[in-house]
């Protein structure tokens, strides 16, 4: 599968990983945008309270360690067919 299709199967709802991070518990999902109301550090004392956050969609990877953070493809990843 090519990156613009895995991308769209994320956007879709589906949990996506690339061949060589099988057994590892490792995929990617997709966050779609939002807003909310900031009232919690560090967006506290860098935005102020009551301020509304747009949050824009992005991917985020679930870690072989269990974190989820956010991630970005690697031009090895939009080149990869796997």
């Amino acid at each position: 599968m090519k990156y613009g299709e895995a991308y769209e199967e994320m956007k879709n709802g589906k949990l996506v990983a690339r061949e060589g991070w099988n057994g590892k518990n490792m995929f990617l999902y997709y966050v779609p945008s939002s807003e909310f109301i900031v009232n919690r550090e560090p967006l506290l004392s860098i935005f102020g309270e009551g301020y509304e956050m747009e949050y824009h969609s992005h991917v985020d990877m679930k870690t072989a360690q269990g974190y989820c953070v956010p991630w970005l493809a690697s031009q090895v990843d939009l080149a990869a067919d796997d």
